[in-house]
């Protein structure tokens, strides 16, 4: 079997930007490719923690805008020290109060009684806020690895063959038998195991790094 070319140090340098070199270009406001990709890695992370929390879909994309805006206002804030607080935590605390802004919306409702003490109302909003916080929490970290995982894959499909991330497509992650691949893609069945195993340690890898950034 032929080894594997190496891929081009382009592509190559192009794995190895992590997270955190991503925070330290988003602090220049003007640099609308850094934002583009700090949009493209995230926003279905804060969507899909929004919506498991409750929200509607209108709500959540209305979460999303708000996290945004919310980090472009304060990234100049944020210095990363993992001793302190990484980029997760951080990121999780903005999208939480974002959700919760939004359940207050929808869940503070008048008296019933107009001469009922109105710090029971905010009390009862209250109530609920703290539930759908600590439920957020809880769902944060499987939304956090399943978007790593997006992340990483968006990553690799841009740098390899359109037909071998079909291929691997089809196969990893629609489970189609690997003999209908290789018919419906014309290629050697043998070919539709190799691209799976090498896709799936370049995925891998990507996600190592964006682990490691330590964000």
């Amino acid at each position: 079997m032929k080894t594997r070319p190496a891929l081009p140090s382009s592509v190559e340098d192009a794995f190895l930007r992590t997270r955190r070199s991503l925070l330290s270009r988003l602090r220049n406001l003007d640099d609308d490719t850094s934002w583009r990709d700090f949009f493209n890695t995230y926003w279905k992370l804060i969507y899909r923690a929004a919506t498991r929390a409750g929200l509607s879909d209108a709500e959540a994309q209305d979460v999303v805008q708000e996290t945004v805006i919310t980090v472009a206002r304060r990234i100049q804030e944020f210095h990363y020290d993992s001793a302190r607080g990484t980029f997760k935590g951080w990121l999780l605390h903005t999208t939480r109060w974002r959700i919760l802004d939004q359940l207050r919306k929808r869940n503070v409702r008048p008296p019933t009684d107009p001469l009922s003490d109105s710090r029971e109302d905010g009390a009862w909003v209250e109530n609920v806020a703290n539930s759908a916080s600590t439920l957020i929490e809880s769902v944060w970290e499987d939304e956090w690895q399943q978007n790593l995982l997006d992340a990483a894959i968006q990553r690799v499909k841009r740098h390899v063959k359109p037909k071998h991330y079909q291929a691997f497509e089809l196969y990893a992650l629609k489970e189609w038998p690997a003999l209908k691949v290789a018919q419906t893609l014309g290629i050697h069945l043998a070919q539709v195991h190799l691209i799976k195993h090498r896709l799936s340690n370049l995925i891998r890898k990507e996600v190592k790094r964006l682990e490691g950034a330590g964000i």
